[in-house]
């Protein structure tokens, strides 16, 4: 992806931010933080989970207030926020809150522009929609649309990627980079920052240190600021030991004082080995698994049924899939293509009839569900990881629950907080643990990065760079897939499973090249469609222009339904275990057939005056 070159250092400043304090109760969030904004600057804010990055957004945004502090914002400047709240003005409808009230559809249809936004974040199939019909996600998407049509000098994110798909991020990234807004954006998606950013922020300890770049930069300048430290403190012991050897023996021959450089980026990781030996690892799989992990054979895979007993759609029909001893796979695919499904299928909890599913005698299989565990919530967070196994091996090191649960960031006095304490985030990082607790040598993560900050996301990394065993991971985080696994596969709704040798290149140059062809074939049926007869048939010039803007409109209206429909049959699928969002997903699937038949009427009519 081409990236528009910055010049931020000599640009205008946007907002300054000068010494800037912020508690909540006792504990300060930020600690006389001084940054800035440029114009065209777009900065990348990481850091833990609670540290402070919102905070710092809100400030900036004038949102909330700083205890102490400054914040100095350049006249006439324009700056429009999006925050995780996801509030939107109630009674109005997606189009209202995007376009604005009274909009004409000249004025914005005619613009590329923001029919790229509603097209890049799927808010154009919402417009009629009312806002409280929104789930979650799709009211993050049209808050986000509502800011990307304007021309905002400054665009403040707060995780503008959670309910976006890898297509969805791709999008959003190419469309930052290609803005002249300044921005300011949080987000724990690395591929993401590293694409986008130009600076980035680290939020922590009450502090922001700034750093060059994106991601990897950022990497790379905090394990020089890291080993730096090291030898600084490596000096200040020798020179502690020499003065204690010189009290204690008196004046020795001198000897020479180590010498210390800074190395290149590169010399830095220069004896560094790869995340993981793959081949230690694999053959250490095959003594754990045998020959057989597990292995769909002829295998049709069909979504869950309906409610009301309507079977599911076949996702995979005659597929054959051998999971190998020590394979690691990233799964793609759109919401709605049948990824979960087809991991549940691999679990034993979907038939895969006609066909069958076979799995090695030896394997212990571990599942992390998006959905949370139910546990006990006046459980301490340490008894529910001890429930599951007092110590875990991890390749070849032996680690105590509480070791394991430090690694993947509780601390020991974290530990010991009631479950009805912990937020999402720790929860999902305490249902991974007791996965991992649990030794499985078949490991099916759906969505492992929901709600994890980027230094819990490099623990649960370098965990699984050790782990030796069969692993499936569906995510639509493109660096956790491109970082842990070996080979990745697609669901495109063909009904196959497509291996992508390129990865997720691969995946989004096909879903590229899918939807060119969804839009040829869409253009060829409406060529083919019964001619609308040029004569006038004894309508004057006023009515047969009205009669053709109606059949026009129409077929417009007529195939942003069919489309909804297809959509709902979708939802409907992934909400079978959901009866109250099954309703409801029903309950809109009438009414959108319903003014799909009312929209039908009218094209038929207004043919038949032009006939």
């Amino acid at each position: 992806m081409a990236r528009r070159p910055t010049d931020a250092g000599t640009n205008t400043s946007l907002v300054i931010v000068e010494k800037v304090s912020k508690s909540f109760g006792i504990k300060p969030l930020l600690d006389e933080v001084s940054v800035g904004v440029h114009e065209g600057e777009r900065i990348g804010v990481v850091g833990l989970n609670g540290g402070g990055k919102t905070t710092l957004l809100e400030i900036i945004a004038g949102i909330t207030e700083p205890d102490s502090g400054r914040v100095t914002r350049t006249g006439g400047l324009e700056m429009v926020t999006v925050t995780q709240r996801g509030e939107l003005p109630a009674g109005s409808t997606v189009f209202e809150v995007v376009l604005g009230a009274g909009t004409a559809e000249h004025e914005w249809a005619a613009d590329s522009r923001i029919r790229g936004v509603l097209a890049g974040l799927g808010v154009d199939e919402l417009l009629e929609r009312d806002v409280s019909a929104l789930s979650g996600g799709q009211r993050r998407r049209v808050a986000l649309a509502a800011a990307l049509i304007t021309d905002a000098d400054l665009l403040i994110l707060d995780e503008p990627t959670n309910h976006l798909d890898i297509e969805g991020v791709y999008w959003l990234a190419e469309h930052l980079c290609a803005r002249r807004s300044a921005l300011v954006v949080v987000t724990h998606d690395r591929w993401f920052l590293d694409t986008v950013a130009d600076r980035t922020w680290e939020v922590h300890s009450g502090r922001v240190d700034a750093y060059d770049g994106g991601y990897n930069d950022w990497v790379f300048a905090r394990a020089e600021r890291a080993r730096l430290a090291d030898a600084a403190e490596e000096r200040r012991r020798n020179l502690a030991r020499k003065e204690l050897a010189w009290l204690r023996r008196g004046p020795p021959a001198r000897t020479s004082k180590p010498r210390y450089r800074v190395e290149a980026a590169e010399k830095l990781i220069a004896d560094v080995p790869p995340p993981r030996d793959s081949v230690s690892l694999s053959a250490f799989a095959k003594r754990r698994l045998g020959r057989v992990a597990i292995e769909l054979e002829d295998a049709q895979v069909r979504a869950p049924s309906a409610a009301d007993g309507t079977e599911g759609r076949v996702l995979l029909t005659d597929t054959t899939w051998r999971l190998a001893p020590g394979e690691r796979i990233g799964l793609v695919g759109v919401n709605g293509s049948g990824k979960t499904t087809l991991l549940r299928a691999l679990a034993g909890e979907v038939s895969v009839a006609p066909g069958r599913r076979i799995v090695g005698k030896t394997v212990s299989l571990g599942w992390l569900r998006q959905e949370l565990d139910d546990l006990d919530e006046n459980m301490r967070l340490l008894e529910a990881v001890e429930e599951v196994a007092g110590h875990v091996m991890l390749g070849d090191k032996e680690l105590s629950a509480s070791q394991l649960a430090e690694r993947l960031g509780f601390s020991p006095a974290r530990q010991r907080t009631p479950i009805r304490d912990l937020s999402g985030g720790e929860r999902r990082r305490l249902q991974f643990t007791r996965v991992l607790m649990g030794e499985p040598n078949v490991l099916l993560l759906d969505e492992p990065t929901n709600d994890l900050d980027i230094d819990t996301l490099q623990q649960l990394e370098d965990i699984l760079d050790g782990w030796a065993g069969t692993l499936v991971v569906i995510s639509h985080d493109r660096y956790l897939i491109e970082r842990i696994c070996d080979s990745t596969w697609a669901l495109f709704g063909d009904g196959a499973l497509t291996n992508l040798p390129r990865g997720i290149d691969q995946y989004l140059e096909r879903r590229a090249s899918d939807a060119a062809a969804a839009v040829s074939r869409n253009k060829a049926a409406s060529a083919t469609k019964s001619p609308v007869p040029q004569a006038t048939s004894g309508l004057t010039p006023a009515e047969h222009q009205a009669a053709r803007k109606a059949v026009s409109r129409a077929e417009r209206q007529m195939e942003k339904l069919g489309k909804r429909e297809d959509q709902l049959h979708e939802a409907m699928i992934d909400a079978a275990v959901d009866p109250d969002r099954l309703a409801a997903l029903n309950e809109e699937l009438q009414q959108v057939i319903a003014e799909k038949e009312t929209a039908e009427l009218e094209w038929m009519a207004a043919a038949e005056l032009l006939e």
